[in-house]
């Protein structure tokens, strides 16, 4: 009997380097390639954001289109179920008798749990998983993620000789689609207000960057110039294709390695390696702590001491603060999907310590805008920056004034933005008792 197989793309939109991908072809007669695209993503949710906002669609929409043209050379195509995954994936289970199901290993709390509710409905159903997305599988690094290390310097000191293995070639061969019943494009939601994409999305897009980084001599001086606010390969800019799996951290080891060994090796160059480890710690943080990533204690059980303003919130979300570097940064994000990882830091520190905000609000607002949203790294470096995550000193507070005359020394950023458009939302308004309140907007 033709086996058939159902492989569900998630943050692994390759077909080089991807395990999984060359497994079940080799497993099936027959094979499904989906992406599941959930509607409950473009509506409102706890914090009345939505989950997937208008910059990162786009950036994917971008991704699916080329990695079904790139299918579609191999006689295969993509199927795009617009449903909820876990309704949609079981009737097409059911529909076309799948025994396998093929998923990269997952590190969000959600997500596992969509496999787990797959497994309790199809119990002789194969669930087969690989690790996708991460610099080492779970059995190569030197403990189990029940203990995790609580800090990335400890965790670095463990991992950082560890053997890094080859990219998998591109795969060239995949067996059909089953004929019968085959899903057929729907109506999606667009991304027209998406007005100033940076870059496109998808692995051709992915590798001409990498090449073209490594074809210059910025690789050498990215220590120095990794918390410029802006500017083309001032950082290495890889994390929107690393964060829907265009590309996989291996596979920029490997060009990195081959700059080191033809080039230059330096500082810059093995920090690039480092900034990669934090990303991995991010990864085995979410893994490890599940549904904990998004507590308001965090992993540390520490309650912050902010609340919830929405004219505050507001103000930071629109970039009109009394903050001019913190507006300009806050525009940039709304009008791109893109802030420098100086500007993040920046941003959270004035949410949770100026703004005395809970910063869970502030970790949906980039969920929603950054084209390079990754759960482990987003909402871990939120933890990190509030003082309930990975860092036993509490949270991080910046001196914004002192990071302006830093980073922005002329202006040029802020202006560029026009963060100093605005005198600033007050933080207080005070009635005719003299109490304060808070008001609906700017005065």
């Amino acid at each position: 009997m033709a086996k058939t197989g159902l492989y569900l793309f998630t943050q692994d939109l390759r077909l080089s380097d991807n395990p999984l991908l060359l497994r079940a072809a080799q497993e099936n007669d027959y094979l499904l390639l989906v992406y599941a695209v959930d509607p409950n993503h473009f509506k409102p949710k706890a914090f009345s954001l939505k989950r997937l906002g208008q910059h990162r669609w786009r950036f994917l929409l971008d991704a699916l289109d080329e990695l079904n043209h790139r299918l579609r050379g191999l006689n295969q195509h993509l199927q795009l179920l617009f449903d909820q995954p876990l309704r949609g994936l079981s009737q097409l289970i059911d529909q076309h008798q799948v025994g396998s199901f093929y998923i990269s290993e997952q590190v969000g709390y959600y997500e596992n749990q969509l496999i787990k509710h797959l497994q309790a409905r199809f119990t002789d159903l194969s669930i087969q998983q690989l690790n996708t997305q991460r610099i080492w599988d779970l059995d190569e690094i030197p403990f189990s993620l029940s203990q995790l290390p609580g800090t990335f310097t400890q965790f670095r000191k463990q991992v950082e000789q560890l053997k890094i293995e080859s990219a998998f070639e591109p795969i060239t061969e995949l067996p059909p689609s089953p004929k019968q019943g085959s899903l057929g494009l729907q109506e999606l939601p667009n991304s027209s207000q998406a007005t100033q994409p940076l870059t496109t999305g998808g692995e051709v897009s992915a590798q001409a960057h990498l090449a073209e980084y490594f074809s210059t001599d910025q690789p050498s001086t990215y220590k120095q110039t990794r918390n410029a606010l802006q500017g083309r390969f001032q950082s290495t800019g890889f994390s929107p294709w690393l964060a829907q799996g265009c590309l996989s951290p291996r596979q920029i080891l490997q060009e990195l390695a081959n700059y080191e060994a033809s080039k230059k090796a330096n500082e810059s160059t093995y920090w690039i390696f480092f900034e990669l480890m934090w990303r991995e710690y991010f990864q085995l943080y979410a893994l490890t702590y599940g549904a904990r990533l998004f507590h308001f204690q965090g992993i540390q059980g520490r309650k912050p001491l902010t609340s919830f303003y929405p004219q505050r919130f507001k103000a930071w979300c629109e970039g009109e603060t009394q903050w001019p570097l913190i507006n300009a940064c806050m525009k940039q994000l709304k009008a791109t999907g893109w802030m420098s990882n100086r500007g993040r830091q920046l941003v959270a520190s004035c949410l949770v310590n100026e703004l005395q905000l809970d910063w869970r609000y502030g970790a949906a607002w980039f969920e929603q805008e950054l084209i390079d949203y990754d759960v482990g790294s987003n909402w871990g470096n939120w933890q990190y920056l509030a003082g309930v995550g990975a860092d036993p000193r509490g949270s991080r507070h910046f001196n914004l004034e002192k990071q302006a005359a830093l980073y922005d020394p002329d202006g040029d950023f802020t202006r560029l933005w026009q963060g100093d458009a605005t005198s600033g939302v007050p933080l207080y308004s005070v009635d005719a008792a003299d109490w304060p309140f808070l008001s609906s907007g700017s005065e």
